[in-house]
């Protein structure tokens, strides 16, 4: 596979299956070495990794907790480290728990916060000074459709994406003219958190969809490398519904 010329460094946080590993390896394709964040899928990362390098990429597995602002700070510096400069930042991390509000413990809220929000801020802020160092430099928060219509079983998630969506508008403001932050709002999509769902239902789904089908991951880290190239300057403080007609802004 034909490779742009070596640019910076990216991280993807919980890059390790899914969306995230998707986007790790399409970044890779755009030349850019990838820190593949994981915290317990270590050895799935490893194989995001080594199927990045056999098609000619660079990128490194890296375990760090994104719930800890230490943690975070040490990642994003082993990165720019390994791949001399950091130009995109990622925030793809989600955990997403089915509960009620009469089930859901103020720990769970807690932790949704801390995995799907605060992890995001954490990042942003570890990263800063060296996508400043870039002559350009991108962030990109995938959020959730349940940021847009809501959730009648996971109001922790719902909550904690659409904060992303607020973080996204006000680090685009802080961050211009040469940072741009945007945020991705997958819908359905097939991976291994909605596994189970797609499983029982997938046919009900897809047909409440106006493109009749869910998406693959492959085809939201298209839309995230785009973002994170010099052709998308111009694009900031944006939500882009990528969600098949599901829901239109």
């Amino acid at each position: 596979m034909s490779h742009s010329p070596l640019v910076s460094g990216a991280v993807v946080t919980g890059a390790s299956r899914g969306i995230g590993a998707a986007i790790a390896a399409e970044l890779a394709r755009s030349g850019y070495g990838v820190c593949v964040n994981y915290l317990s899928s270590g050895a799935a990362a490893e194989r995001v990794v080594a199927s990045i390098e056999r098609e000619g990429g660079r990128a490194i597995a890296v375990r760090a907790d994104v719930r800890d602002d230490a943690a975070v700070r040490e990642m994003v510096a082993d990165a720019a480290e390994a791949f001399g400069g950091l130009r995109v930042l990622v925030n793809n991390v989600g955990t997403s728990a089915h509960a009620t509000l009469d089930a859901l413990s103020p720990a769970d809220w807690n932790n949704a916060i801390a995995s799907n929000l605060s992890s995001a801020f954490y990042a942003a802020k570890a990263a800063l000074p060296y996508l400043r160092r870039e002559p350009w430099a991108r962030i990109i928060n995938i959020a959730s459709l349940r940021a847009m219509i809501g959730s009648d079983h996971g109001v922790q998630y719902a909550a904690a994406k659409a904060g992303l969506l607020g973080l996204t508008k006000s680090l685009a403001l802080e961050l211009a003219p040469a940072i741009t932050v945007n945020a991705v709002s997958p819908g359905y999509t097939r991976t291994d958190m909605t596994r189970a769902s797609l499983e029982r239902e997938e046919e009900k789904i897809a047909s409440r969809i106006p493109a009749r089908r869910v998406a693959e991951p492959r085809e939201i880290a298209r839309l995230v490398a785009f973002l994170a190239s010099e052709d998308a300057g111009y694009i900031t403080g944006q939500t882009i519904n990528q969600n098949g007609g599901i829901y239109m802004q």
